[in-house]
């Protein structure tokens, strides 16, 4: 399970690695809300905290080799340009069907882009064989403890920049960053309250919470690519059971909210944010989840294909 010193240890590393930015917590009186701003990371996305603070966990002798993962196009470019950082190679597996500005982010931080599929079974098998032909040491997108610990560092911030907060409201993929949050919050000894946001088309948490376990999809499709994974992770999803009461419910957003979130945001605050990072915003627009002026919205990434926001203009 991840403790309260992994969260300070990945905190501290993440500081030293001078990798991770601290965010902006800003108001927004339009929403009545506080946006917690990971589009502003350096890769555009809070997943640079997870897979920094994983590669930098390897040992050493592991970590020469080089690193792969399997990824929409976040954490593929949060692991090509932590694994620059250290000066080894990354591998990044992605599916046929991702956005080209997460694409083309990846290789800009020097990752190599291999394509299998369109889910994220199909991406994960492809990445299994090519790190066992290869040697590479594979960091997973959410189902590991140090991923959670890095991604918990969100909530330390949150809760220093804003220390009255009483809900925060987190979109959920795999659930790596709603189960770091959930910690976060525990270990930086907060009371507030988290809401997990998923599309309507991969409601993966919402009915694996349901269900007491893990449930795994058959199908998930949306216009929030980050969002679609077939299942939470075990170890994500463990993390939040054991948190279970902090856990208010997870709500479902159609992607026309999503849509409009996006335009939303590109309009009333100037913020570029990529479909999955607008969820919270949509299901706060929809009435879906609490609006006050201690309630966070993670904003957890911006890298936005231009054409949704050409629409607004």
């Amino acid at each position: 399970m991840v403790t309260p010193r992994d969260i300070a240890e990945a905190a501290e590393g993440l500081r030293g690695g001078g990798v991770a930015r601290r965010t902006r917590l800003i108001y927004v009186e339009e929403l009545g809300v506080h946006l917690k701003l990971e589009n502003e990371q350096p890769i555009g996305a809070f997943k640079i905290r997870g897979a920094y603070n994983a590669i930098r966990k390897l040992p050493e002798a592991v970590r020469k080799r080089g690193v792969i993962t399997y990824s929409s196009g976040n954490h593929g470019q949060a692991v090509a340009y932590a694994a620059k950082q250290f000066g080894v190679r990354a591998v990044v597996t992605m599916p046929e069907t991702a956005p080209a500005v997460k694409v083309e982010g990846v290789k800009k931080w020097g990752g190599e882009v291999v394509f299998a599929g369109r889910t994220s079974e199909d991406r994960r098998i492809k990445a299994e064989a090519i790190a066992a032909h290869d040697g590479l040491a594979i960091v997973p997108p959410f189902d590991h403890p140090d991923i959670v610990a890095g991604q918990a560092t969100v909530a330390l911030e949150i809760v220093e920049q804003l220390p009255e907060v009483e809900t925060v409201v987190v979109p959920v993929g795999g659930g790596g960053l709603i189960s770091g949050v959930v910690t976060g919050l525990a270990a930086a000894g907060s009371t507030a309250a988290v809401w997990g946001v998923e599309p309507a088309g991969a409601p993966k948490l919402h009915r694996s919470l349901a269900a007491g376990k893990v449930v795994r999809l058959e199908r998930t499709g949306s216009i929030a690519d980050g969002l679609i994974t077939l299942n939470v992770g075990d170890i994500p999803f463990a993390e939040l059971t054991r948190e279970r009461g902090r856990i208010r419910g997870v709500v479902l957003v159609e992607d026309d909210s999503i849509r409009a979130a996006v335009q939303f945001l590109w309009r009333t605050c100037r913020l570029a944010v990529e479909p999955s990072g607008a969820a919270t915003t949509a299901a706060l627009l929809a009435g879906a989840v609490p609006r006050s002026r201690t309630t966070v919205l993670v904003v957890s990434g911006g890298n936005v294909d231009r054409s949704l926001l050409e629409a607004t203009d």
